[in-house]
């Protein structure tokens, strides 16, 4: 997958769309992320031992990952990832496709 945990995305479609946050989670096996602030929902809860009070807890909920798009650090635009081999080091780089910046790299956060 070529988003990762702590990039920041531009969301595409719904209530969302055109705004910039931050990537909590990747799930690589469902395709998804989970984005801060972006498709939080109500859980409604019984009162119990671990939760007194019960109630309604907000809850982020994860959304397909062709929903979002990288926006680049360097040009500030929405972007698409490539990627190149660095010939001093023999690492794959992510790279943007409109600047040529290269993104930095953050390890996956995966959640199963």
């Amino acid at each position: 997958m070529r988003i990762k945990v702590n990039d920041t995305v531009r969301v595409r479609s719904k209530d969302y769309k055109g705004e910039d946050h931050k990537v909590l989670s990747v799930n690589l096996e469902a395709n998804t992320v989970t984005v801060e602030g972006v498709n939080e929902v109500q859980r409604h809860v019984r009162r119990s031992q671990r939760n007194m009070q019960g109630g309604r807890l907000s809850k982020l909920m994860p959304i397909p990952v062709s929903k979002v798009m990288l926006v680049c650090p360097t040009c500030k635009k929405p972007t698409r990832v490539g990627y190149k081999f660095d010939e001093a080091t023999g690492k794959k780089n992510r790279v943007c496709k409109k600047c040529g910046a290269v993104l930095p790299q953050a390890p996956y956060n995966k959640t199963r």
